[in-house]
């Protein structure tokens, strides 16, 4: 197994590993607002990654820093409320989870600091006014480039040749940077004379009409884009099962997706943007403004294979597809 590094285009500061935190009289408040479900593993590992990160920069949770962690579940109106709530604490600082959450949190303040992580078109989404310069009180860490849908299309013709239909699941309410993704997707699809179509969805019921209809047509397939709602477990446990119970071959943005029992990702490790982020969070509790600080692009993306999963739908992974694998799950 391998891993590759890929260089953020936008150059990054020049951090330490490790410093003291700023001396104060009172301990920073530090409010958290995640976009899925505590139960989920992966958003467990980023705070804790999050957590391990500042506490090597000096910030020792319970002495000089404490969080207040909210989790929406994919739900904007709980978004909101907790947004507010959240504001009204007035904490230090926010960090907060994927596209609603953040959105939630700008039009509740245009002063306190933000953080955004999971984030996938801040300057479409309105967050900043340019990556290299955000201009007001939110910057953070970018989720995926907008060429990954062509890349999940060129992912799904060497698995699946031939191939004539694709869809792109997502939710419309959560996920309202959906062109950012589907025009690529629909232009890549083009080239490789693949009829593209969206697949919204809003609830589980959708998420299994979508399936079951797109199993029903041959030489087809999925793409599930990176959304807060598709990546809520029982979502993503959803789409998986009836993915494997129809046979319908599908590509995740996610390698959770794939140890969850999906058949392929090509996506960022989201973890490395919460070891990424406490040296922003430090800078702005030391007084940093967040309109100085660029937005960073992922630097560590990861193609990721679910052979069992493969074997059960009859699917032959070329070999050169698994040269470029990061990991094959057995």
């Amino acid at each position: 197994m391998r891993r590759r590094t890929f260089l953020a285009l936008l150059g990054s500061a020049a951090w330490p590993c490790a410093a003291s935190a700023q001396q104060s009289d009172r301990a920073r408040r530090i409010g958290i607002l995640m976009g899925g479900s505590e139960h989920d593993s992966q958003a467990q590992a980023g705070l804790a990654a999050l957590r391990d990160g500042l506490k090597k920069l000096g910030w020792t949770e319970g002495q000089n820093v404490t969080f207040d962690i909210r989790w929406s579940q994919a739900d904007l109106e709980r978004m909101k409320a907790d947004a507010r709530t959240l504001v009204a604490s007035q904490p230090d600082l926010v960090v907060t989870h994927t596209t609603q959450p953040t959105a939630a949190l700008q039009r509740e303040t245009k002063t306190i600091p933000i953080v955004f992580l999971i984030v996938s078109d801040p300057v479409g989404s309105g967050f900043v006014s340019s990556l290299p310069r955000p201009g007001g009180n939110i910057t953070g860490f970018i989720n995926l480039e907008a060429s990954l849908g062509g890349k999940w299309i060129e992912l799904l013709k060497e698995i699946v040749p031939d191939a004539k239909r694709a869809a792109l699941m997502f939710n419309p309410d959560t996920a309202t940077y959906s062109k950012y993704y589907l025009d690529p997707f629909v232009a890549a699809a083009r080239v490789q004379g693949i009829e593209a179509t969206a697949a919204p969805v809003h609830n589980a019921g959708e998420i299994e009409n979508a399936v079951t209809a797109l199993a029903g047509q041959p030489n087809t397939g999925l793409v599930v884009m990176p959304d807060a709602f598709t990546a809520v477990q029982k979502n993503r446990d959803l789409a998986i099962s009836l993915a494997a119970r129809l046979r319908l071959p599908v590509i995740y943005p996610y390698r959770y997706f794939v140890a969850d029992g999906g058949l392929i990702s090509y996506g960022i490790d989201q973890v490395d943007l919460y070891r990424r982020a406490p040296a922003y969070i430090d800078r702005i509790l030391k007084g940093a403004k967040p309109s100085e600080l660029p937005v960073q692009l992922p630097t560590r993306f990861e193609l990721v294979v679910n052979m069992k999963t493969a074997k059960a739908l009859g699917i032959n992974i070329p070999a050169t597809l698994l040269a470029r694998a990061d990991e094959a799950i057995e």
